[in-house]
């Protein structure tokens, strides 16, 4: 069964009947490469035969969803395919200057050791206060809980709820970390490239509305 949400044909997930995915398992239509120097999506992302995604992790920049999305719950399944480095979930992509090649979003982190931490790019912000330094290029809320990334080359399951500015994440089932007030509270989604190949799967949102 498919659905079609604005021009991405969605494809209903056989274990969770109001999911659907964000990939469709042939190609990348309904998404669109944003990177520095620019790219093709082909220099940078390719579907495996399983249907898996998989990335070189460069050029820097993202890939994005051409639709926006406001109240949703998110699955994301994200492994590194040698070692392990740096890479990210975008949220709630917007228009807005940048921070270097990072758009205005809510950034999940799936750098490896910080998995769950939380960014506020560019002009993004939320209400709860940063544990990085004052002032520091890059800021971050770390995640709550112990690590609970797995080994590298192991698949990770990441849970993200967005609801009215509210948006709590889980990493392999453990609350990782939660924000309110998100500015902005809808948008784009899309994956960071820094530089390390990964591979996704199960990329599926749920709508909440």
């Amino acid at each position: 069964m498919n659905k079609l949400l604005g021009a991405v044909i969605l494809t209903v997930c056989a274990h969770n009947a109001s999911a659907v995915a964000l990939f469709n398992g042939r190609d990348f239509s309904g998404w669109e490469l944003q990177t520095t120097p620019a790219a093709a999506i082909a220099d940078a992302f390719h579907v495996l035969p399983d249907g898996v995604i998989a990335s070189t992790g460069k050029p820097s920049g993202f890939l994005a969803t051409r639709e926006s999305y406001r109240n949703y719950k998110l699955h994301v399944e994200w492994r590194w395919t040698g070692k392990p480095g740096n890479g990210g979930v975008l949220l709630h992509i917007s228009p807005g200057a940048f921070d270097r090649v990072w758009p205005v979003s809510l950034q999940v982190q799936t750098k490896f050791g910080n998995a769950g931490d939380l960014l506020p790019m560019a002009a993004a912000s939320f209400a709860e206060p940063l544990t990085s330094a004052p002032g520091a290029d890059t800021r971050i809320k770390a995640h709550t809980a112990p690590d609970s990334e797995k080994p590298a080359g192991e698949w990770n399951e990441c849970d993200i709820v967005s609801r009215d500015g509210v948006v709590e994440v889980s990493l392999n089932g453990v609350p990782q970390n939660r924000v309110s007030h998100v500015a902005p509270a809808s948008g784009r989604i899309g994956f960071q490239l820094e530089g390390t190949p990964y591979e996704l799967r199960r990329v599926e949102l749920t709508p909440l509305d």
